[in-house]
């Protein structure tokens, strides 16, 4: 390894005693990238629309996230490649697709994490929300400007994802939702949504966020067959963490809405904060929507370029300054053209195939030898991985169906 290289962050003090630090940051990472903008709002607009039977739909998720995280890290980890490469192993080109899709995606989506966290200043601080947008990008900048910018990173993910998780509790105990209720409705629920199933697994799993700690273990040195028990426990970890706090904003959604209390359509998660805890609550919800952002920021930015690692030796050698460059990219096009249409449109086509794409080419590669080698993937996480593909490669089919022609509108 070339010495510009061994200056990167990626090349993290060996795995010996920060293996649990490095193992605990890779769940948080991917955990926070999930809990992005759109997550506060999708879990909330969905309470309102099923009430307690989404708590079926969140336990439904959890399910198919695990079966896909669990099998897209094991794979990587005991192949010691990443998604790109090994997608290049199954069919020549399609890592360059995937690694394109993944760029793309984790760009435009990086734009509204940029945007969220910049409206998070302004509801904490009241100041605009293009400043507090810079302002985030400077601080995301900071941590990859930082000798040991992967710690700064594992740091950054833990304590702000932490953050919002306490956060989003204490709304929920002011709300007094009916927790008998969502209980009982989880496991017998009057509706069965499965669209929106599909949709909170693509949310959480989908685009760049499953590969995002699985890559960022894979630069940490913590892969191979040796490794794989802590590889598993990571990867659902990070499934739990974004998980429990879509439970608690579920609980404070339906303590609101159970008493008759209708969402504010233009922002509904902030309404929910306001009405359950005032004034108080509607800060608690700025700084919930910063972290959510800045987190977002730093794991799409981490995640969409490393898949971009492998395809040139120049990005290789200059990571971190790729990284920025991405998170400039992504601030100056909110800052001067806002959320534009057509790149959200076409993020949006491009993201609803990555999962299924990426995951059924990984679930190819878990049995070719020269990928894997003598490593032999349990039958009931290639039979589970395959469940979650048909699924969302049908989500897939309607998403491309429904936005492509957008396009031409």
């Amino acid at each position: 390894m070339s010495s510009k290289q061994k200056n990167t962050y990626t090349d993290l003090q060996k795995p010996t005693k920060s293996n649990w630090s490095v193992l605990l940051g890779a769940a948080f990472l991917m955990g926070s990238s999930a809990i992005g903008p759109g997550f506060l709002t999708q879990t909330a607009v969905f309470t309102e629309q099923l009430l307690a039977s989404f708590g079926f739909v969140i336990l439904m998720s959890i399910i198919l996230d695990i079966g896909v995280q669990v099998n897209v890290w094991r794979i990587i980890a005991v192949s010691k490649k990443r998604g790109q490469d090994i997608a290049n192993m199954v069919l020549p080109g399609l890592g360059y697709f995937l690694a394109f899709a993944v760029a793309l995606g984790g760009l435009a989506f990086n734009v509204g994490n940029i945007g969220g966290a910049g409206l998070g200043m302004n509801v904490i601080f009241g100041i605009d929300v293009r400043i507090g947008a810079l302002i985030t990008a400077a601080i995301a900048i900071g941590i990859f400007l930082s000798k040991e910018a992967g710690v700064a990173m594992d740091k950054i993910a833990r304590y702000l994802g932490l953050m919002m998780v306490l956060l989003t509790l204490y709304v929920a105990f002011q709300s007094n939702p009916p927790v008998g209720e969502a209980v009982f409705r989880t496991f017998a629920p009057e509706t069965i949504d499965v669209f929106a199933i599909i949709t909170l697994v693509g949310g959480t799993v989908g685009g760049y966020i499953t590969f995002a700690g699985g890559h960022r273990l894979l630069d940490a040195g913590i892969s191979g067959k040796e490794n794989l028990h802590q590889v598993t426990k990571s990867s659902v970890s990070g499934i739990v963490i974004a998980s429990i706090m879509r439970i608690f904003l579920f609980l404070a959604v339906l303590g609101v809405v159970a008493t008759g209390f209708k969402l504010d359509p233009n922002n509904p998660p902030a309404s929910v904060f306001m009405e359950a805890a005032g004034m108080v609550g509607y800060k608690m919800f700025g700084l919930v929507l910063w972290a959510a952002g800045i987190t977002s920021v730093v794991g799409a930015a981490y995640t969409s370029v490393s898949f971009l690692r492998t395809l040139s030796k120049k990005i290789d050698q200059n990571n971190s300054k790729v990284i920025i460059g991405f998170i400039v990219v992504s601030t100056i096009i909110f800052a001067f053209i806002g959320e534009p249409v057509l790149l959200l449109i076409l993020a949006g086509a491009f993201n609803g195939l990555i999962l299924p794409v990426a995951l059924g080419t990984l679930l190819i590669a878990a049995y070719k030898k020269e990928i894997v080698g003598d490593y032999k993937h349990p039958l009931w996480l290639t039979i589970f991985g395959g469940i979650v593909f048909i699924a969302t490669a049908y989500l897939a089919g309607v998403t491309l169906i429904n936005q492509v022609p957008k396009l031409f509108s």
